[in-house]
């Protein structure tokens, strides 16, 4: 009996031993799929402000999931956090800003080091007013707000000297400052603040200096409704910016690739009819 109870016990020994390696191969081959899956998804995380930005990236995301590529948007709505996420690993790329901005950024922030991935689009900047409709009725004193920030607000100077409202410093280049205001018959006074708070200013300040995706943002035709706008000239195209070393990676290519793309162009000549204009 004994010899029987042992024969019986060695049997089911060995058939959970044998279930149990099973079960184990089964996991094992469930993971390496698993694993398979995971490793043939690519996506980005591109950061961008809503407008347009954001919006070009949708129109983007259906040619990049022909290439394999998810695309993951996320939205800022200021011009710090983007880039500081971008260095920080928490995003692959972002679309928000010109080189000239980017290159003032790693001025102040000596950590970052981000570099142009390529060029997309121009959004003019424009001259608004509700008080009056012709630059010339300004009256004198009138107040005129600006961006802050050292790039667009040497930007926004150099479109007032181009509109003829003022005359800055020889040799004086997009870095100029108030301080650079060599000639300014009128007396205008300048309120600096957030380019995104730009048009928030309209309704108190004579004249106001707005980036054309804030305008947009705020319903404002930059085509129609701006008394002085940049022209195609404009040296201020919008990037995509990248950590150094990663240009050169296949889906940042991609992206670029798709962002340079006849679909890309006309999506951005159809839906913004000149206010933002495509630099490729």
């Amino acid at each position: 009996m004994k010899k029987v109870l042992a024969l019986i016990a060695s049997l089911v020994f060995a058939t959970l031993a044998f279930a149990g390696c099973g079960g184990s191969q089964s996991s094992s081959s469930s993971s390496s799929s698993s694993a398979a899956a995971m490793s043939g998804t690519k996506t980005l995380k591109v950061g961008a402000t809503a407008v347009p930005h954001a919006e070009i990236l949708e129109a983007a995301k259906p040619l990049l999931e022909k290439e394999g590529i998810k695309l993951d948007i996320v939205e800022f709505n200021d011009y710090v956090q983007p880039n500081l996420a971008l260095n920080d690993k928490e995003l692959d790329a972002n679309f928000f800003q010109h080189e000239p901005y980017l290159k003032n950024f790693m001025d102040e922030h000596k950590e970052v080091k981000l570099v142009n991935a390529g060029g997309v689009h121009i959004e003019p900047m424009g001259i608004y007013s509700k008080k009056v409709k012709d630059l010339k009725d300004l009256k004198d004193g009138a107040t005129i707000s600006i961006p802050n920030d050292p790039t667009n607000g040497g930007r926004a100077l150099l479109l007032l000297q181009k509109a003829g409202l003022l005359k800055l410093k020889d040799g004086v280049n997009e870095k100029a400052t108030l301080q650079d205001i060599a000639e300014n018959p009128k007396n205008f006074k300048f309120q600096e603040v957030e380019a995104a708070q730009v048009p928030r200013t309209l309704d108190d300040v004579d004249a106001a200096i707005i980036n054309s995706n804030f305008a947009m943002q705020i319903q404002l035709d930059p085509t129609k409704d701006s008394l002085f706008i940049e022209d195609k000239t404009s040296p201020y195209v919008n990037i995509v910016a990248v950590r150094d070393g990663d240009q050169n990676r296949p889906e940042i290519q991609a992206l670029m690739k798709v962002l340079n793309s006849q679909e890309i162009k006309d999506f951005i000549n159809d839906k913004y009819k000149g206010a933002v204009v495509p630099a490729f």
